[in-house]
């Protein structure tokens, strides 16, 4: 599976936070609040992917309270930082795992299972099984900033289509999970769970970045010129241009990169 260090999740989660659709953060709010065990007050979310913890976070800005979280990722330096950052202050159970092995992930008394900016990262074999999983325990399902393929820039620079046909292509290699799904990822996981009987609900979620964000943007472009180098028909004299043009233009210059949130609930 694929791994991020925590200086880039880092310098996304303020654009992630900005981006979040919050009336449907609140929606996961409220549905817990309305699915609270009488025998204990306590909601038990499962993070899948959790990194440093920052959907927990997000949902506690948001008004989360009486969570226990249990945070699921491969890196253990993530979830050691997590637990540096947020340890005393939170409900917080953290489990070093494989995703992959669906059928060991902690979901026991789960109300939702959440996850930000992975299911474009997995296949849609890992969805099947991840679902049935959860529609067996009838647990709901929050997925944020789920990459949709589209990516808009300001100036426009004459490779800029290539290299997102380029950078699609990529999102669509093996990470870890079988074939990846990418931009094809929010609407496979509404399909599954629509057929399973789950209520449905999407929302955009697209970063909007500017001068601000300078740093992460020299990040992004970076990244993507790395991604695209071989195998996809981009010259190394194109992409230094292109990237060359794009860190000329950070700080008069601006991204937008689509993303769908989605929140299935079970009927």
């Amino acid at each position: 599976m694929s791994s991020f260090s925590i200086a880039w999740l880092d310098l996304r989660e303020g654009a992630d936070f900005d981006a979040r659709d919050k009336t449907l953060a609140v929606q996961v709010l409220d549905w817990l609040g309305q699915a609270t065990d009488p025998i204990s007050p306590d909601r038990i979310i499962v993070d899948l992917g959790a990194g440093t913890g920052s959907t927990l976070r997000a949902l506690t800005k948001l008004g989360a309270n009486n969570i226990v979280w249990r945070l699921v990722d491969l890196d253990g330096k993530l979830l050691d930082e997590a637990l540096r950052r947020h340890g005393k202050q939170y409900l917080i159970e953290d489990y070093q795992a494989d995703l992959t092995i669906i059928g060991e992930l902690p979901l026991t008394g789960t109300h939702i299972v959440s996850a930000s900016a992975l299911f474009d990262l997995t296949s849609a074999a890992f969805i099947d099984t991840l679902t049935d999983r959860l529609d067996a325990r009838k647990t709901a399902v929050y997925a944020a900033l789920n990459y949709d393929g589209t990516t808009t820039w300001t100036p426009a620079h004459p490779l800029d289509e290539k290299v997102l046909l380029a950078f699609n292509q990529d999102q669509r290699r093996d990470k870890g999970f079988g074939p990846a799904l990418g931009p094809e990822c929010t609407a496979y996981l509404q399909k599954t769970l629509e057929n399973k009987g789950y209520k449905v609900t999407l929302k955009p979620s697209p970063w909007q970045l500017t001068a601000k964000d300078q740093p992460m943007l020299n990040e992004l472009i970076t990244g993507i010129a790395a991604a695209v180098s071989d195998n996809y028909g981009l010259t190394a004299s194109e992409l230094d241009d292109w990237k060359n043009f794009r860190i000329a233009h950070l700080a008069d210059g601006n991204c937008t990169i689509g993303h769908w949130d989605l929140l299935a609930l079970p009927r």
